[in-house]
């Protein structure tokens, strides 16, 4: 999992690249809100984002307000770590758009645990517009009948827009994703039974 990192201070940041990469994510890493910022903005960046709070120039919580204003970030999942631990910070982080919240100094299990359900998450989300996306996909595909169909009332051909008559599944079969299987129901076997068999009448 791609996952981005911003952080000042430097000892945090580059412990907290090592135990990520280690992890076998890739990892990028910077430095500021600021730096972060712009990467965001960059397609293909990372949804996975670890946000540091307190940072000069950008704070967490102003890059959380602002990742979710970008159309590729709304779904992103987000990692808000600071050192401030009170209910009202906690709901503030929150607030702003951070999906979870971990206090400093943090255990790394609780890192490690946390992230693995923001990827759960990204995955899910990532099938879910996967599957979306096969249904428009197939709902565009499909061509539907509408309308009034001129039919003959003796041989049942179809009169298309073009005046011309045409069996009635091979109408539907050119308007419609179609597939027809021909057989005999048991009113017209008893009838044509009878026609060629008088005596079965």
């Amino acid at each position: 999992m791609n996952i981005l990192i911003a952080e000042d201070d430097a000892v945090s940041r580059r412990l907290l690249e090592a135990t990520l990469t280690k992890w076998g994510h890739q990892v990028t890493a910077t430095p500021n809100g600021d730096r972060a910022w712009e990467l965001l903005q960059q397609p293909g960046s990372p949804l996975l984002l670890v946000l540091d709070w307190l940072m000069p120039g950008l704070d967490g919580l102003e890059l959380c307000r602002r990742a979710r204003q970008l159309p590729s970030h709304r779904h992103a999942y987000i990692l808000l770590l600071t050192s401030r631990q009170s209910r009202e910070d906690l709901i503030t982080g929150l607030e702003a758009g951070a999906d979870d919240y971990l206090v400093k100094p943090f255990d790394h299990g609780e890192l490690r645990a946390r992230l693995q359900v923001g990827v759960r998450v990204l995955h899910l989300q990532s099938t879910l517009a996967d599957r979306v996306r096969e249904l428009e996909e197939a709902a565009a595909s499909v061509r539907t009948l509408q309308g009034l169909l001129p039919i003959c009332s003796y041989c049942k051909k179809i009169r298309d827009d073009g005046n011309y008559w045409h069996r009635v599944e091979t109408y539907i079969a050119n308007h419609a994703k179609v597939r027809f299987s021909h057989g005999i129901c048991p009113d017209c076997h008893q009838r044509l039974k009878a026609e060629t068999d008088p005596k079965a009448a």
